[in-house]
Protein backbone atom coordinates (compact mmCIF):
# COMPACT_ATOMS: atom_id res chain seq x y z
CA UNK A 1 0.00 0.00 0.00
CA UNK A 2 1.61 3.25 -0.98
CA UNK A 3 1.49 6.21 2.10
CA UNK A 4 -0.67 8.88 1.85
CA UNK A 5 0.45 11.81 0.24
CA UNK A 6 0.77 15.25 2.28
CA UNK A 7 1.25 18.49 0.36
CA UNK A 8 3.74 20.52 2.78
CA UNK A 9 3.87 24.80 1.95
CA UNK A 10 6.43 25.53 3.69
CA UNK A 11 8.88 28.56 3.34
CA UNK A 12 11.18 28.29 5.98
CA UNK A 13 13.49 25.43 5.42
CA UNK A 14 14.14 24.53 8.78
CA UNK A 15 10.64 24.22 9.87
CA UNK A 16 10.06 22.43 6.95
CA UNK A 17 12.63 19.96 7.18
CA UNK A 18 11.51 19.10 10.73
CA UNK A 19 7.93 18.52 9.66
CA UNK A 20 9.15 16.46 6.84
CA UNK A 21 10.56 14.34 8.97
CA UNK A 22 7.85 14.00 11.25
CA UNK A 23 5.21 13.61 8.71
CA UNK A 24 7.60 11.06 7.27
CA UNK A 25 8.16 8.80 10.01
CA UNK A 26 4.61 8.79 10.88
CA UNK A 27 4.69 7.08 7.41
CA UNK A 28 3.01 9.71 5.42
CA UNK A 29 4.84 10.68 2.07
CA UNK A 30 5.36 14.40 1.71
CA UNK A 31 5.43 16.92 -1.62
CA UNK A 32 7.18 20.12 0.58
CA UNK A 33 6.75 23.66 -1.79
CA UNK A 34 8.34 26.54 -0.54
CA UNK A 35 5.53 28.80 -1.72
CA UNK A 36 2.04 29.60 -2.08
CA UNK A 37 2.35 29.56 -5.92
CA UNK A 38 3.80 26.09 -6.02
CA UNK A 39 1.36 24.88 -3.53
CA UNK A 40 -1.75 25.66 -6.21
CA UNK A 41 0.55 24.28 -8.64
CA UNK A 42 1.23 21.22 -6.69
CA UNK A 43 -2.72 21.03 -5.93
CA UNK A 44 -3.43 21.31 -9.79
CA UNK A 45 -0.95 18.31 -10.92
CA UNK A 46 -1.40 15.96 -8.41
CA UNK A 47 -4.98 14.43 -9.47
CA UNK A 48 -6.82 13.17 -6.13
CA UNK A 49 -3.26 11.58 -5.10
CA UNK A 50 -2.94 14.71 -1.97
CA UNK A 51 -4.66 13.06 0.96
CA UNK A 52 -3.91 16.29 3.22
CA UNK A 53 -2.10 19.72 3.00
CA UNK A 54 -0.26 21.31 5.45
CA UNK A 55 0.46 25.31 5.09
CA UNK A 56 2.12 27.94 6.42
CA UNK A 57 0.02 30.72 6.01
CA UNK A 58 2.63 33.93 5.45
CA UNK A 59 5.00 33.25 2.58
CA UNK A 60 5.69 36.63 1.79
CA UNK A 61 3.75 36.98 -1.65
CA UNK A 62 0.10 37.25 -2.81
CA UNK A 63 -1.19 34.09 -2.18
CA UNK A 64 -1.29 32.78 1.62
CA UNK A 65 -1.88 29.99 3.33
CA UNK A 66 -5.79 30.76 3.56
CA UNK A 67 -5.95 30.97 0.07
CA UNK A 68 -4.04 27.38 -0.38
CA UNK A 69 -6.63 25.96 1.64
CA UNK A 70 -9.49 27.26 0.11
CA UNK A 71 -7.92 26.30 -3.57
CA UNK A 72 -7.56 23.06 -1.74
CA UNK A 73 -10.96 22.85 -0.61
CA UNK A 74 -12.67 23.61 -4.04
CA UNK A 75 -10.38 21.11 -5.91
CA UNK A 76 -10.78 18.11 -3.29
CA UNK A 77 -14.21 19.05 -0.81
CA UNK A 78 -13.25 16.85 2.00
CA UNK A 79 -9.15 17.28 2.19
CA UNK A 80 -7.82 17.75 5.41
CA UNK A 81 -6.32 21.33 6.17
CA UNK A 82 -3.44 22.04 8.48
CA UNK A 83 -2.80 25.61 8.67
CA UNK A 84 0.48 26.59 10.40
CA UNK A 85 1.20 30.20 11.79
CA UNK A 86 3.77 32.50 14.05
CA UNK A 87 1.62 35.34 13.40
CA UNK A 88 -1.82 34.66 12.07
CA UNK A 89 -3.68 31.87 14.00
CA UNK A 90 -6.07 34.47 15.42
CA UNK A 91 -7.57 35.28 12.35
CA UNK A 92 -8.70 31.17 11.78
CA UNK A 93 -11.77 31.48 12.47
CA UNK A 94 -12.50 34.11 9.74
CA UNK A 95 -10.09 32.90 7.57
CA UNK A 96 -9.76 28.87 7.54
CA UNK A 97 -11.68 26.41 5.73
CA UNK A 98 -14.52 24.80 7.60
CA UNK A 99 -13.08 21.40 9.45
CA UNK A 100 -9.52 22.63 9.57
CA UNK A 101 -6.80 22.94 12.15
CA UNK A 102 -4.29 25.76 13.13
CA UNK A 103 -1.20 24.91 14.92
CA UNK A 104 0.61 28.45 16.43
CA UNK A 105 4.18 28.31 15.89
CA UNK A 106 6.59 26.99 17.74
CA UNK A 107 4.35 23.87 18.14
CA UNK A 108 6.46 20.47 18.38
CA UNK A 109 5.99 17.66 15.01
CA UNK A 110 4.22 15.75 16.79
CA UNK A 111 1.16 18.10 17.57
CA UNK A 112 1.27 18.01 13.21
CA UNK A 113 1.17 14.42 12.67
CA UNK A 114 -2.17 14.25 15.70
CA UNK A 115 -3.95 16.88 14.13
CA UNK A 116 -3.36 15.84 10.66
CA UNK A 117 -4.35 12.01 11.62
CA UNK A 118 -7.62 13.34 13.31
CA UNK A 119 -8.65 15.53 10.48
CA UNK A 120 -7.98 11.84 8.24
CA UNK A 121 -9.50 10.05 10.28
CA UNK A 122 -12.71 11.90 10.44
CA UNK A 123 -13.37 11.44 7.22
CA UNK A 124 -16.16 8.98 6.05
CA UNK A 125 -15.05 5.52 4.36
CA UNK A 126 -14.67 5.46 0.87
CA UNK A 127 -17.42 4.16 -1.25
CA UNK A 128 -16.66 0.94 -2.77
CA UNK A 129 -16.54 0.80 -6.61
Amino acid sequence: MEPSLILLAEDEALIALDLQDALEAAGFAVLHVFGGKDAVKALNDTENRLAGVVTDVRFGETLDGWTIGQKARELFPRIPIVYVSGDSAHEHTSQGVPESVVLQKPFAPAQLVTALSILLNALPPPIPG
